[in-house]
Order: structure tokens, then sequence, then C-alpha cells
């Protein structure tokens, strides 16, 4: 492993992790990325399945690392998908959802950054809300061609910066100050 790096995104998606080094690096934290299956339990909690995997990741490499775990919650389904999102889009995809939905569109993403190192397991979480599109627009990954974010006309697979205001951007935004804090503390 790299020794430059503050710490590792360990996960098996590296849309996320490009994703979170962008956001990162504004805010001077160098990341690696560590390609691991990890551990995903069944849970009706996010909180839940994001600390397992943060766990699991840790004991697996030994580094301090963050994980992410999120959920796309639609109101009219009760918050389905919820903490079983990814199930759901490599099972239905994007037209499943579509078709599951009527006139009633309102929609949450939410997103857990969970850190892990020898004495630490911490989560920080952050919302956005918006609506389900009627059509998939845009060329993005995962939700994106579908989720339009409060306040805006356009899919986050046709928004350029999504990265700024996004619920993972919120949630990395949480876990960065309290990471640079503890960074500063321990110089002390």
């Amino acid at each position: 492993m790299h020794k430059s790096f503050d710490l590792y995104f360990v996960s098996s998606n590296s849309h996320k992790y490009k994703e979170a080094k962008n956001i990162l690096d504004s805010f001077g934290i160098k990341l690696g990325f560590l390609k691991l299956t990890l551990e995903e339990i069944q849970s009706n909690s996010l909180k839940e399945i994001a600390e397992n995997k943060a766990k699991d990741a840790f004991s697996k490499c030994k580094k301090p690392i963050i994980i992410e775990d999120d959920g796309l919650f639609i109101d009219s389904l009760n918050g389905f998908p919820g903490p079983y999102s990814s199930y759901v889009f490599r099972t239905i995809g994007n037209n499943g959802i579509l078709k599951l939905l009527s006139s009633k569109r309102n929609a949450k993403f939410v997103s857990l950054i969970t850190y892990c190192d020898k004495k630490n397991l911490k989560t920080f979480d952050a919302k956005l809300d918006g609506t389900i599109s009627k059509s998939q627009k845009g060329k993005g990954w995962g939700y994106d061609p579908i989720f339009i974010p409060k306040n805006s006309r356009k899919t986050f697979a046709e928004i350029n910066h999504k990265n700024e205001l996004s619920h993972r951007f919120k949630a990395l935004k949480k876990f960065s100050n309290w990471y640079l804090h503890k960074l500063e503390s321990n110089d002390r």
C-alpha cells in the first residue's frame, strides 16, 4: 500500500471512490483505494450495515479506512429500496423503479461515511431531498439518471457539479471536519 495516503476508501465500487477522492482532495485529505468485496449484512438499518462493513474492511487491511453506504428512500414506496438499494438496482434497475412509481415521486438519498481504525468507529450521515424523474436522463451511474435533487430540474447524471451538493458530499464534509480536527489534536 502506498504510504502517502491518509486513509483508504474500501469498496467494490470504483465510482464511489472517484467521487469520494475528488471531494476529500478539496479538504486536503489524500485517499487511497482498496477494492474489496465486503460482508454486507441484511438489515433495515443503514448504520448497522455501514459499521459492519467498516469493521470488516479494517480487519482485512489493518489501516485507517472509510466506507460509504447509501440508500435511495422513496416516500410513496414507504422508503423502499432504502438499505436494499444496491440489490434492487442490480435486480430491477432504474427502469424497474420507474415502473413502480405513480404520480407521487418524492425521495431522498442518504449517505453514511463510516471511519474505522484501531480505536475509532465513527459514522457521519447526510441526506438530500429530491424527486424521481419520469424517465432516465443523462449518463450517470447507479440511480443518478433518475434522481433530481431539490431545487433542480436536472438529474444527478445531468449535473456537472454533483460533488458540490450530493448526499455523499455532505457526509464527507462532516467526516472531513472531524478527521482534520482529530489529526490536529494528535499533533499537539
